[in-house]
């Protein structure tokens, strides 16, 4: 078994964990994840996988597989563990866009093309987690976006190719999760949870 090959299935096997501390969590009722990025995010993996398959790019295309699996449990089980489902006029602009990209994808028959759009619709979904992760920052999972981060930065050393469909968007999931990390870490030492009398 080659160094790519155990990277391959680190960041497969690392896809899925990430996403129990959150799970966890959610049981706990110490994470509310909002349940529109989740959802947003969910499909657009499923975008870029089928990008990444059609290009033969099949390392990728399973791990954004698996990066469009668990976040639609997280909003299975969101939903049912008291996730956020409120819907905010942020939440509709960030809706509006996804739908308008996800238009775009169907009229334009490109892989390239499709996995930038659906970067782009992917950021504008993560809106809502975001000012989630600013305002109420005990309310997310750090360990989350980090395990998800080492797992995109993992099938990023193993891309042997400079195309779109094959790097792009995991550099994205890169960048995206780190971010999301630091917010939370950020707040959360900006402002710790009130002990209780």
């Amino acid at each position: 078994m080659n160094f790519s090959t155990i990277l391959v299935i680190a960041s497969s096997i690392l896809s899925v964990v990430c996403f129990l501390p959150y799970f966890i969590d959610m049981v706990k009722g110490k994470t509310k994840p909002r349940i529109v990025s989740w959802f947003i995010w969910s499909v657009l993996a499923a975008v870029a996988c089928v990008a990444a398959l059609v290009d033969g790019h099949y390392p990728t295309a399973v791990f954004l597989l698996l990066s469009s699996l668990a976040p639609l449990a997280v909003v299975v089980f969101g939903w049912k563990l008291g996730g956020d489902r409120t819907i905010e006029r942020l939440d509709m602009v960030c809706l509006l866009g996804a739908l308008i990209g996800v238009v775009l994808l169907t009229i334009f028959n490109s892989p390239a093309f499709a996995v930038i759009i659906t970067i782009i619709i992917d950021l504008i979904g993560g809106v809502p987690t975001l000012v989630h992760s600013w305002k109420r920052p005990n309310e997310e999972t750090w360990l989350e976006f980090a395990l998800a981060g080492v797992a995109a930065l993992c099938m990023l050393l193993v891309v042997n190719s400079w195309e779109i469909t094959a790097f792009v968007y995991p550099f994205y999931l890169l960048s995206i999760n780190l971010g999301v990390m630091s917010i939370i870490l950020f707040r959360k030492k900006r402002r710790p949870l009130k002990k209780k009398r």
